[in-house]
């Protein structure tokens, strides 16, 4: 084992909200079990052939969510705001008792504001109706982080990243690097994603990476299907996850002990394709992030894969992983295939899911995986959750658009 080169940092708090559950319990549960909160959504829009698409929405009114500015929300932001409530409340910290100016704020989202500007378009050109002077600070892409730190009074870095599926995983590893730095002591980080209003799922719709599903919306619930020889693209979903980071010597300081840690990062880009991804990219990132975890490949226990069920996407990272941990190196599993593609917010609920396998030691199914696809080296966990035991580390992967990789390792202490 190489030596690490920081110090690890401690997960004190997790808030989240899922198409899967709204609390630690009910997604556990739910990705163990495999169960699915996949449905078929109708899409009739004017001028374009109506479709049947595989949606996880979550149960969440987020009308009843009331900002701090007083400007209406958008729903992600809506969600944001719930979820670092929750994880603020569950690390047990004292606001009165921080430093402000050394809390920062991390978070990412891929399309924010995705519902307040659909609605705004469709008021001004479908209605020809006047819009909210407000719109402005409704959709821009930092309204969550805006909001967010009004409602905790942090005063340090407050930074939003948008790296499409790879937001909020760069959100959480460019705050690991700000905590171990010294320049903050608590970080609220994470992200979130709704964009299942009509106009934005045309446009997915229209790139044709959408699992398709029977008539009426049949089968819409086993219709992603990641790794699979039959795979034919994502489901999408929407959700939000916040954790609390804080550094290791602001938790000793405190008398503070954190069985959860985070203790690798490492992101880049592929520079090759918008669209297309790259195992060399990918394979690259793996390595950086064990490097600055002080491992070697053979002491990860479980990889939650990006996964997203796309035939070019699910086959550049089966090559990836296989360069870097040899074939059938580390047990491998997506669980996109039953809470949907969460865009910016899947490296944070992806990480959570992660940690609750290390915690627990039972590793979640792909779900929906009969046949793998030819070639694939990997230890694809198919059917039930996997228990191990000596579980120490674990990997979770985020792959993007625009060629950006972000890899996480997490720890036990």
């Amino acid at each position: 084992m190489n030596k690490p080169s920081f110090d690890p940092v401690g997960v004190a708090g997790i808030g989240l909200l899922t198409p899967l559950g709204q609390t630690l319990d009910a997604l556990g549960q739910a990705v163990r079990q495999a169960r699915s909160a996949v449905t078929a959504w109708p899409l009739d829009l004017p001028g374009i052939d109506p479709a049947w698409l595989p949606l996880a929405r979550c149960d969440f009114n987020d009308s009843l969510v009331r900002t701090p500015s007083r400007i209406p929300a958008d729903r992600g932001t809506a969600m944001a705001l719930a979820v670092t409530a929750q994880a603020f409340a569950a690390s047990g910290l004292d606001r009165q008792a921080l430093d402000a100016e050394h809390v920062g704020l991390f978070w990412g989202s891929g399309m924010a504001g995705a519902h307040s500007f659909d609605s705004t378009c469709q008021t001004l050109y479908g209605q020809q109706k006047r819009i909210r002077p407000t719109t402005v600070l409704s959709t821009m892409p930092n309204a969550a982080v805006a909001e967010i730190s009004l409602q905790l009074g942090i005063q340090g870095a407050t930074l939003t990243y948008a790296c499409a599926c790879a937001s909020s995983a760069v959100a959480i590893g460019e705050a690991m690097r700000a905590l171990r730095g010294g320049w903050l002591d608590v970080a609220v980080v994470g992200g979130h994603e709704s964009m299942l209003s009509p106009g934005v799922l045309a446009s997915w719709q229209a790139m044709r990476v959408l699992a398709p599903t029977g008539p009426e919306g049949v089968g819409a619930g086993s219709a992603c299907r990641p790794f699979s020889a039959d795979r034919q693209g994502f489901a999408m979903g929407e959700g939000a996850a916040a954790l609390v980071l804080e550094s290791q010597a602001h938790a000793q300081a405190r008398g503070a002990q954190h069985r959860l840690q985070l203790t690798g990062y490492a992101t880049n880009c592929d520079s090759r394709h918008i669209s297309q991804p790259d195992a060399e990219g990918q394979a690259r990132a793996m390595r950086a992030a064990l490097r600055d975890a002080g491992l070697q490949a053979s002491d990860i226990g479980y990889l939650n894969a990006h996964g997203t069920a796309t035939v070019a996407g699910d086959q550049a990272e089966a090559d990836s992983v296989a360069a870097v941990f040899g074939p059938q190196g580390v047990p491998v599993s997506s669980t996109k295939a039953i809470h949907g593609h969460l865009l910016g917010a899947g490296g944070a609920v992806e990480l959570v899911v992660a940690l609750q396998a290390l915690d627990s030691g039972l590793l979640p199914p792909t779900a929906h995986l009969l046949t793998p696809g030819a070639g694939f080296a990997l230890d694809l966990i198919q059917g039930e959750a996997r228990s191990v035991s000596g579980l120490r580390h674990v990997m979770s992967n985020s792959f993007a658009f625009g060629g950006t990789n972000a890899v996480l390792i997490a720890s036990l202490a």
